[in-house]
């Protein structure tokens, strides 16, 4: 059994969000991730595509996963892997808790590899 503590958690800010990590595979060596992520109203984060797939609940707030749907608190989205999505923070913001493989890796549209994410890992 791990325990992560909260000193242990990171966090990272990139210009469209902040996450914090609560478990992976370098916090405790976990294989399934979790994060939180949190962003400001109206904030819009990068076209993407992920390896793997992932699992969004929406924990305070309101988001969109473009191209698919609306989401307010409560509700829980499974992304597939290989799909190209966007997320983007409702009018008052959104808090969400992400969980996805340790070893899941970002991919820009067109393929380009960006590796596995900070927050991730």
């Amino acid at each position: 059994m791990t325990v992560v503590r909260r000193a242990e958690q990171r966090t990272h800010e990139t210009p469209n969000a902040v996450m914090t990590t609560l478990a992976s595979p370098s916090l405790g060596g976990a294989g399934q991730s979790l994060w939180q992520v949190r962003m400001r109203a109206g904030q819009v984060g990068p076209e993407h595509v992920m390896d793997r797939e992932q699992v969004w609940t929406v924990v305070e707030g309101t988001m969109t996963v473009e191209p698919f749907e609306a989401l307010a608190a409560g509700d829980t989205v499974v992304l597939p892997a290989g799909v190209t999505r966007r997320i983007v923070a409702g009018p008052a913001g959104v808090t969400a808790l992400v969980t996805g493989a340790g070893d899941g890796r970002a991919l820009l549209p067109d393929g380009t590899d960006r590796g596995i994410p900070d927050w991730i890992a």
